[in-house]
């Protein structure tokens, strides 16, 4: 269950959301200014925090740069009043993920914050990255020739504008090269702009790199500025380009061509100065054969390409990625472990790791977790990672019913979706289960 905090000086407005998001399954903490709100933010697992931006005493833009110290990895959702749109997009500007204006939509509401859960657990691991915080490059672990290669890279487009291309398959580090580039480069003290577009709606993914403007589409109750706009004179990175849609497809390739666009509904051209990232773990020239993604734009996008190779290809940077994670886990958990056997180690050297980076650093914090010794054994590891077991035995009759009634509400849970056109909250009101719920059976079911 994700824990929201939620900051607020208005009583009703606190109670409200409280409302909303418990009845959406969420826990809900919530704090009437940000000096009440720290206790939370000290002692809690947050996963979101949603904060009014004008409140008396402290506002949301101290309380974003104290959660920015404290908790880096927590996204911080501003709810501002129309007249403050500016002062929120500064906010977004400063690291906020997004901002709601009042009197806010609970529909666009949940979408954010949907939005922003599904991408919290990927900030947590990015703050838990193998780069070193304080330095660039030379102090990111790897020494593999592959990686090596990566790396000088970097370092020679980092300090230009040049547009780039990130391929690899998930969890080998796209989006912290992307990060590395940006703070390598003239634009590192301006927005640097991530874009999942895989995790936005189809229908929204143009609004939301464009903005819109108020009416030009129901839901759209106020003017609000796109992605694009915020990351003005910074980087924008476009995770997953593969999943964008044809019809925003052809729009980012004006935008690159001419460093302008309209807002969704409007008729005025925004200029911006901005350096675009892509990333993607698909074979995009494979899309293109398929008629899935445009060849005009791979080329404008595929100007610096990066490929990052799997961690499969690089198993000599096992033994230096182990001892930083070993040392980061036992730290965070005041474990006294300083040991992995020989066993562990040849078990990891002969293991393909398709989750890559992201695999060998959740399997470490599990096994660090489990762990009564001051030494990782064989028996501590994952049953996916030792191998598969000797025997199989027949599946039990509960085990039989599980199945069939696993798949069984898969089916119900598409057969809601497609009649209600992919949107969530209205497929969980025809379930009779909430919005939080169905998030978590899709993301179960892979769907």
């Amino acid at each position: 269950m994700a824990s929201i905090l939620v900051v607020d000086d208005d009583q009703n407005i606190r109670r409200v959301l409280r409302e909303l998001l418990e009845k959406e399954g969420f826990n809900v903490l919530t704090a009437s200014d940000v000096d009440k709100a720290l206790p939370f933010i000290d002692a809690q697992d947050l996963d979101l925090i949603v904060t009014d931006l004008k409140m008396p005493g402290k506002s949301g833009m101290d309380l974003l740069t104290l959660c920015h110290e404290k908790r880096p990895a927590v996204p911080v959702l501003m709810i501002t009043a129309f007249g403050n749109v500016e002062a929120a997009v500064k906010a977004m500007k400063k690291g906020a993920y997004d901002f709601i204006t009042k009197p806010f939509d609970e529909n666009e509401l949940l979408n954010v914050i949907e939005k922003a859960l599904s991408e919290s657990e990927m900030n947590k691991e990015l703050i838990s990255t193998y780069f070193d915080k304080e330095t660039h490059f030379s102090q990111i672990i790897g020494k593999t020739p592959v990686i090596q290669q990566v790396f000088q890279i970097v370092q020679k487009i980092a300090p230009t504008d040049s547009t780039v291309l990130i391929t690899g398959e998930t969890g080998v580090g796209k989006e912290l090269i992307a990060r590395e580039i940006h703070s390598g480069s003239q634009r590192r003290d301006h927005p640097f702009i991530k874009v999942n577009c895989a995790a936005i709606p189809e229908t929204l993914l143009e609004s939301d790199l464009f903005g819109h403007e108020k009416g030009a589409f129901t839901g759209a109750i106020t003017t609000k500025p796109g992605r694009f706009e915020i990351a003005h004179k910074g980087t924008i990175l476009l995770d997953e380009i593969g999943e964008m849609p044809p019809h925003v497809q052809a729009k980012l390739l004006a935008v690159i061509q001419d460093k302008s666009f309209d807002r969704v509904g409007g008729v005025k051209t925004i200029k911006v100065d901005i350096r675009i990232i892509a990333a993607t773990n698909q074979d995009l020239q494979t899309a293109i054969q398929a008629g899935k993604f445009r060849s005009d734009l791979f080329y404008r996008l595929n100007v610096v390409p990066i490929h990052i190779p799997p961690l499969r290809e690089r198993k000599d940077d096992l033994i230096p990625l182990v001892g930083y994670f070993l040392k980061k886990f036992t730290g965070k958990y005041l474990k006294k472990i300083n040991n992995v056997s020989p066993e562990v180690m040849a078990t990891f050297t002969n293991y393909d790791w398709p989750g890559n980076i992201r695999e060998l650093e959740n399997v470490l914090e599990r096994m660090v977790l489990m762990s009564e010794t001051d030494t990782l054994t064989i028996d501590q590891l994952p049953a996916e990672i030792r191998g598969p077991v000797a025997t199989v035995e027949a599946p039990t009759l509960k085990e039989k019913v599980d199945t069939i009634s696993q798949v069984t509400e898969k089916q119900m849970i598409i057969d809601a979706l497609s009649k209600t056109n992919q949107n969530r909250t209205k497929a969980a009101k025809l379930l009779g289960i909430s919005r939080r719920t169905l998030q978590n059976k899709i993301k179960e079911y892979g769907l």
